[in-house]
């Protein structure tokens, strides 16, 4: 039987920083999906797709912007790792209290994040984009399945509002990707020092309670929602 018939199964090294970057943004919308601020009463199956759409959105998104067919439309491994993924963290989500899920958020909003925005950095330096363009496409990679999700739940898309620097990682990510592949770095050791420092920024942010600067009223006070 010819294989080719089921799709490209084919593993470099783009696509392996692309698969980690498609299941670990799968496995963080799966526990997005059961957070209070976004659970819409979701079916197993319901939250399983959100995954893959967490997974696989950024990507399909970025490659229709840079007039790619999606690798997720081509490549197996992509639905079968996201699948993957949302089946395990709505398994987890089962085992462990708010609180300790609540962590496991934290950590992986921080960790899923940097992979797509350096990943996708790559992809548009290949296409010959200028600089502005490849952060523009390295923070589209990492917050459209993000923007998919909120969408889906009926919330603000967590790019408009208050947080801890949500596209300001993507766009620092990305920044530092194309510093690294300017330096003459391979794919991968540039994208694991642009995953360290957008992790770490992330990260902390998290932890710190770093946000985004509100706009201020005539006084000087930030403006809050009535």
């Amino acid at each position: 039987m010819d294989l080719s018939a089921f799709g490209i199964f084919a593993l470099g090294s783009f696509t392996i920083i692309d698969l980690i970057a498609a299941t670990t943004n799968a496995f963080n919308g799966a526990l997005l999906a059961r957070q209070p601020s976004h659970y819409r009463n979701f079916t197993i199956v319901g939250i399983v797709l959100i995954a893959v759409v967490g997974g696989i959105g950024g990507g399909v998104s970025r490659d229709i912007l840079l007039n790619d067919i999606p690798s997720a439309l081509t490549n197996p491994w992509y639905i079968f790792l996201c699948l993957l993924a949302g089946a395990l963290a709505l398994r987890l989500t089962t085992q462990m209290d708010a609180s300790r899920t609540e962590r496991v958020f934290d950590f992986m909003s921080a960790f899923s994040l940097p992979w797509y925005a350096a990943i996708g950095t790559n992809k548009a330096l290949d296409a010959g984009l200028p600089y502005i363009a490849c952060v523009l496409i390295g923070v589209v990679g990492p917050t459209a399945g993000r923007y998919f999700i909120d969408i889906t739940a009926g919330v603000t898309p967590q790019h408009f509002t208050r947080g801890e620097w949500f596209v300001g990682t993507a766009v620092l990510t990305s920044v530092v990707y194309i510093l690294l592949d300017g330096a003459g770095l391979e794919i991968w050791p540039a994208t694991l020092g642009a995953f360290a420092v957008g992790f770490s920024f992330r990260f902390l942010a998290r932890r710190r309670g770093w946000e985004e600067p509100l706009p201020r009223d005539e006084a000087g006070a930030p403006v809050l929602a009535s």
